[in-house]
C-alpha cells in the first residue's frame, strides 16, 4: 500500500462542486469559468464534468447562460457523492471492495483492518456536504479528527 491517495481527478472534482455550491442563486457556471476558479486545467475539467453528470452530481444548461450547476442542493450533496462520481468506490484494496475479500491464517484479521478503514473514510467523506464546505462549517466529528495530536505530521 503506497498510502491513502486522493486522486487530481477526486481533488478536482470537489472543488470544481464548491465552486458550483458557492455560485449564487444556483446559476449556472461555465467549465472555463469553474477551471480558472480553482486553476485547474480546462480539458481535464471538461472529464470531471461528465463524470459528475453521469454520476447525478452535476447538470449541464445549454444555451448563451449555460454551463453546469449542482443536481442538488449542497445541502445534499457530500464529498463522497462527488468522489464516487469521479473515482469508484471510496475504499479498494486490489480493486476489490473490502466485503469481497477474504483471509486466512496469519493475515485473517487484515480484512478487519481494511473494512475498518473504509468506515473512518466514510466517518469523514459521507459527513461533509459542499454546503458545508464552502461555509466553512465542518461538522466537529471531522474538526476533532483533524485536530488530533500527529494528524498534520507526515511520518
Amino acid at each position: 500500500m503506497t498510502g491513502m491517495r486522493v486522486s487530481a481527478k477526486a481533488d478536482y472534482a470537489v472543488r470544481a462542486c464548491a465552486e458550483l455550491a458557492a455560485s449564487p442563486h444556483g446559476d449556472p457556471v461555465a467549465s472555463e469559468v469553474l477551471a480558472a476558479g480553482q486553476g485547474i486545467p480546462v480539458s481535464f475539467l471538461e472529464r470531471i464534468l461528465g463524470d459528475l453528470r453521469r454520476g447525478g452530481v452535476v447538470v449541464s444548461v445549454r444555451g448563451r447562460s449555460g454551463g453546469y450547476r449542482l443536481a442538488r442542493a449542497a445541502e445534499e450533496i457530500t464529498l463522497a457523492d462527488v468522489i464516487r462520481a469521479v473515482d469508484g468506490p471510496l475504499v479498494t484494496v486490489r480493486d476489490e471492495r473490502p466485503p469481497g475479500l477474504e483471509y486466512s491464517g496469519s493475515a485473517a484479521a487484515l480484512l478487519d483492518v481494511w473494512v475498518a478503514l473504509r468506515s473512518s473514510v466514510r466517518e469523514v467523506l459521507d459527513e461533509v456536504t459542499l454546503a458545508a464546505l464552502v461555509a466553512k462549517e465542518l461538522p466537529e466529528t471531522v474538526l476533532e479528527k483533524a485536530r488530533r495530536d500527529g494528524a498534520w505530521d507526515n511520518p
